[in-house]
């Protein structure tokens, strides 16, 4: 009697599972891209200030550069860098019908929807200093920024079109605003500006929500973003879905979210700087070939070349929409995934071709991109010790504890092996005048996880793994890493018996060594931003203070939180989640880590179910709440619940090396 009433339980499980995964994430297919298969063309050539011409060969303006005096090639890589988008407004169009209005770029720059002085404090994102803040609606009713730039709205990286679809003699705005399947007048595309251009730590502006552009470079990565705004405008207060994305941190982008991994990671956006010194190695390509690549992403996954890695990146928001889209279900993943391929897309995309034609002059001008040292920034100097034996001190513990993964400056391979000579070179390596010249402070290898301790939810990404969407971007060598073994991860439902988490093969359970160039600027740390005091203080004051405290709570562990996003009160998963008008809501409790639920993969789950697992996860022992937590541990595709954990190397240092080694990494 007792085993049927635990399969019914378990059925029951089973059942919310498959409701869970297939009444759909946002209810009834809509049309994809090809609807608008060709690109968007300009909203006008003409420009409102004599001063604002089309320098840009078409695809809009910008200042000049003041920080480097750049080539013909570089000039055209910054103008791709900020202003190109291949194409996506097609694709963001989508998005927008897709998610009932939910995610609708047009509607984040109608200053009637949201307040174009409080788009940094709302959204994270930056106005352009070439707008200024409408008076007036438009034609179509809309409040839009009035631009110097026909093409900007307003927004830095965010661009206007055209849309072809729309029908002037049927539009009410009213009505748009309610029914996302009416077609706007314009489409709204994206360009890399729009997570990577920030506020300038060695200019920063007296008024964060209206800078200048001298306040503004071009690939520090914008730590104020707040990605999870954008998806959450609509969604309930207590929409479980709402809580997933209120745990996302300010400055991270969860690239995983569309051609989903089913694994809740959002990650930190890179800084960009010295990129001629970053490290290459030799790694085997898809075709057998051997080529010297970089290791980009968090988990070096991008891995055969620059230029497809960068492309991969014009494909992940939304260039070739239409054939990207018909390899995934977006934000579902209800069927497995197929491989972009990247010939198909040289072929039959437009936008690909047009995009990788502009990758070399994109990746000369980022090569341009120099470190920011504090003693540049106004009143710098003032937090840069004076103290000589204080600083050379802070480099001898960085030179015995940190750069032998933190500089790309290394020893011969006959000295590297001897532990003592490899000692002594890094401490003259360090010492030496010029050992931040020409340094990526990094050595961009891939290190197991189960080595660096963090949060290993972003290392088991498996978009790039055999077989998955990014298959073609990412190298043999990448897809054929061994299993970094198992990890012991704390439980929050049973302290004493700690999950056993084995990390599958082929590509998982790794993380790159992050460089440190300019680290003063960019706290909080780890690659999930959790790390250190988050103040959305651009002032140099201000970001020495993020970063002293996250440095603190990295040396000194004790300090940490220790993170575990959970609800902040009752929720109702929504099923079709993300629907106006759910068929059924079902209740998730207050306190419940989101990421029990968020990483789970309902497909998988229940593809693998085993009845010997579950008549022993519903055992009597926890009520209902113990077995199903059970359950979706044993499902979940990253129980790692502890977010600000690991990296604990200079835990042990005393506390004299650990204020030393502080005041050296500001000079960085």
């Amino acid at each position: 009697m007792n085993k049927i009433c635990l399969l019914w339980k378990g059925c029951l499980v089973v059942f919310a599972a498959i409701a869970i995964t297939f009444c759909g994430w946002y209810s009834t297919p809509i049309a994809l891209a090809s609807e608008y298969s060709e690109t968007p063309a300009p909203i006008s050539n003409e420009y409102n200030d004599a001063a604002y011409t089309d320098n840009c060969d078409g695809i809009g303006y910008l200042p000049p550069y003041t920080k480097e005096n750049l080539t013909e090639a570089e000039k055209r890589g910054r103008c791709t860098w900020y202003l190109w988008t291949g194409g996506n407004a097609t694709y963001y169009r989508d998005i927008a019908k897709r998610t009932h209005g939910g995610v609708d770029l047009l509607q984040l720059i109608n200053s009637k929807q949201y307040d174009h002085d409080q788009r940094l404090q709302r959204f994270g994102a930056i106005n352009d200093p070439g707008c200024e803040k409408a008076k007036e609606e438009d034609e179509y009713g809309f409040l839009l920024d009035k631009c110097k730039d026909p093409l900007s709205t307003g927004v830095i990286g965010l661009r206007k079109f055209p849309n072809p679809k729309f029908d002037k003699a049927k539009w009410n705005y009213d009505q748009y605003i309610k029914d996302s399947e009416i077609e706007p007048p314009y489409l709204i595309g994206q360009s890399c500006a729009i997570c990577h251009v920030a506020l300038d730590p060695l200019n920063p502006p007296k008024d964060k929500e209206h800078p200048q552009w001298e306040n503004l470079v071009p690939a520090l990565g914008n730590q104020y973003i707040k990605e999870s705004e954008l998806f959450s405008t609509k969604l309930r207060d207590d929409s479980f879905i709402k809580q997933v994305l209120d745990a996302q941190r300010p400055g991270t982008s969860d690239t995983s979210r569309i051609a989903t991994d089913h694994i809740n990671n959002p990650n930190a956006i890179n800084a960009i700087f010295n990129l001629g010194d970053r490290p290459t190695y030799p790694e085997v390509m898809n075709d057998g070939s051997t080529k010297n690549v970089n290791h980009i992403l968090k988990d070096g996954a991008d891995s055969t070349g620059v230029a497809i890695a960068s492309l991969r990146v014009y494909v992940n928001i939304g260039m070739c929409g239409d054939y990207w889209l018909s390899l995934h279900e977006a934000m579902l993943g209800r069927t497995p995934q197929r491989p972009f391929d990247i010939e198909t897309a040289r072929k039959n995309c437009e936008g690909w071709r047009q995009t990788e034609a502009r990758m070399a002059d994109a990746e000369a001008f980022l090569k341009t991109i120099q470190p920011m040292h504090l003693k540049d920034a106004p009143g710098g100097e003032a937090f840069l010790t004076k103290d000589e034996k204080v600083l050379e001190r802070g480099k001898i513990v960085f030179a015995d504890t940190c750069a032998s993964c933190h500089s790309s400056k290394k020893p011969p391979a006959e000295i590297a092996a001897d532990p003592d000579q490899a000692k002594k070179w890094y401490e003259e390596s360090v010492l030496s005048s010029n050992f931040l010249d020409h340094n990526f402070l990094s050595d961009d290898q891939r290190y197991p996880a189960t080595l660096i301790g963090t949060n290993i939810s972003r290392s088991l990404g498996t978009n790039a793994t055999k077989g998955h969407i990014w298959d073609q971007f990412s190298s043999k060598t990448y897809k054929e890493l061994p299993s970094p073994g198992e990890l012991t991860l704390y439980n929050p439902f049973n302290e004493a018996k700690p999950i056993n988490f084995p990390i599958p093969e082929g590509g998982l359970g790794y993380y790159r060594t992050p460089s440190l160039i300019s680290v003063w600027a960019t706290a909080p740390f780890l690659h999930n931003n959790t790390l250190g005091l988050y103040n959305e203080d651009p002032s140099v004051k201000g970001r020495i203070a993020a970063y002293t405290d996250a440095m603190e709570k990295m040396l000194w562990p004790e300090k940490r939180e220790g993170i575990i996003s959970r609800t902040d009160r009752k929720t109702k998963l929504d099923l079709p989640p993300g629907d106006p008008n759910p068929r059924l809501r079902l209740p998730v409790p207050k306190g419940m880590p989101v990421n029990l639920l968020a990483n789970v993969n309902m497909r998988e789950a229940i593809t693998s179910l085993n009845l010997g697992n579950l008549f022993q996860d519903l055992r009597p022992e926890g009520g209902i709440k113990g077995k199903l937590a059970r359950v979706l541990l044993r499902a979940n595709k990253s129980p790692d619940f502890v977010e600000d954990r690991g990296h604990t190397f200079g835990a042990n240092l005393s506390d004299d090396d650990k204020k030393a080694l502080i005041e050296f990494v500001k000079n960085f």
